[in-house]
């Protein structure tokens, strides 16, 4: 990794700023885009001290860095402001190199600790209307081995609310169909169990008797629920394409992903009169705040409603 090349900034903050992203190829193993983003911000910052007369890092004070912070979102002569998303890096970015001086001996003061990254905008979750899902799922898939798994996953992805590596990675044993549930693996090793709907149902059932059976006949008896031609495991980037070509036949545009179906449904289970807290338990997140962006959702939609039916909703 090149030392930074600005001729004003000391050699001992160039130092720093090689070693900490040295640190970051060799023991962190970041992406080549992270790490070339990373260089161009902690450029940027060093250059912001070298002009206000900083030599080296324990000279930095929280004044320092809280200055450079309102450049990010202000802008300065041959930077335009950045949005939330960039100046956030931007801090991460500072925040870790004066860590990782702290924790090397290089300083015994981390000026950064108490700056806080900039609060990224929160963007409403997308959620298909339930005709455009009906459509969709109508869509998934034939009476093929293939259709049959596609169908299936579409529709356990719609009726569970399942991330999509939650989906893929699901073992047969996770089903129990006669019941009408499926224990699903969230995020930090979590596992939820959740109640499988009629027609999800109806569409695993099809898939594991008639369809699964030949697509494991190619494999070596793999548990996982959804398999490909070779019989092993489904990919999530095999699963994107798979509802990528159900909306393409559905004549549905515009972004859709695998998360779309977890949106939609937790969407239309508020405006169905969900609590948001039984949401909370279906969808696996570890907070209610997390849900609580979907009301914002369904509370749009009410005031649509609002607006079109009601006598004196406008002036």
């Amino acid at each position: 990794m090149a030392a930074v090349d600005e001729p004003q900034i000391p050699p001992a903050l160039s130092r720093v700023v090689l070693g900490y992203l040295d640190h970051l190829t060799v023991e962190r193993a970041l992406a080549r885009n992270t790490l070339l983003s990373y260089r161009r911000d902690l450029t940027r910052y060093v250059a912001s001290l070298a002009a206000a007369g900083v030599t080296g890092l324990p000279e930095v004070t929280p004044a320092h860095v809280g200055e450079y912070l309102a450049t990010l979102r202000e802008g300065e002569p041959g930077h335009p402001p950045l949005s939330a998303a960039s100046a956030a890096r931007a801090v991460s970015a500072v925040r870790g190199l004066h860590r990782f001086a702290v924790r090397d001996g290089l300083c015994e003061v981390d000026p950064a600790r108490e700056v806080k990254p900039p609060g990224t905008p929160r963007r409403l979750p997308k959620a298909l209307p339930v005709a455009d899902v009906d459509q969709l799922l109508a869509a998934a898939g034939d009476d093929s081995p293939r259709g049959l798994r596609d169908r299936a996953l579409l529709e356990l992805l719609y009726g569970t609310g399942a991330r999509i590596s939650e989906a893929v990675g699901a073992c047969v044993d996770d089903l129990d169909l006669e019941a009408g549930v499926a224990t699903l693996h969230g995020k930090g090793g979590r596992t939820r169990l959740v109640p499988v709907g009629g027609y999800a149902r109806r569409a695993l059932e099809a898939y594991l008797v008639r369809g699964r059976p030949v697509l494991a006949a190619a494999g070596r008896g793999n548990p996982t629920v959804f398999l490909n031609a070779r019989g092993t495991p489904l990919s999530r980037q095999s699963a994107w394409a798979i509802l990528r070509r159900a909306a393409d036949r559905a004549g549905i545009s515009g972004d859709i992903s695998p998360h779309t179906l977890r949106h939609s449904y937790a969407t239309h289970l508020l405006d169905g009169g969900a609590d948001v807290r039984v949401v909370q338990e279906l969808l696996g997140h570890a907070s209610v705040t997390t849900t609580q962006i979907y009301t914002l959702v369904t509370v749009d939609r009410l005031r649509e409603v609002y607006v079109s039916a009601h006598p004196r909703a406008l002036a």
